[in-house]
């Protein structure tokens, strides 16, 4: 087990999205109902009450995603994060996408 810091959990890699700038993609397969990893944190000092960790930064947005994010009334909020999970199977290469609620568009 290495202790080196990773900012992306294992099976991200961050390059170039046809949708807008840079994306977020797999580099192996999720399952459906996999919690992928934290996305924000909560603190009310910035814009939204919340600041983004590196996994929250390069998601793009879809009308038609492959996650959503965990918030109120699964626990995750009582913490004081938001985290992301696949709501179905991601295959590697494809890039991991959110509808964005957090946010306004």
């Amino acid at each position: 087990m290495s202790n080196t810091y990773r900012p992306l959990p294992e099976g991200l890699t961050i390059r170039e999205s046809s949708i807008e700038g840079l994306g977020l993609f797999a580099t192996k397969h999720f399952k459906k109902n996999t919690t992928i990893g934290i996305t924000h944190v909560r603190d009310k000092r910035f814009q939204h009450g919340f600041i983004r960790t590196p996994l929250g930064g390069f998601i793009n947005h879809s009308d038609d995603p492959n996650t959503e994010t965990i918030g109120s009334g699964k626990g995750w909020v009582d913490v004081g994060v938001l985290a992301l999970r696949s709501i179905r199977d991601i295959d590697p290469g494809e890039e991991i996408l959110l509808k964005y609620s957090l946010y306004k568009l």
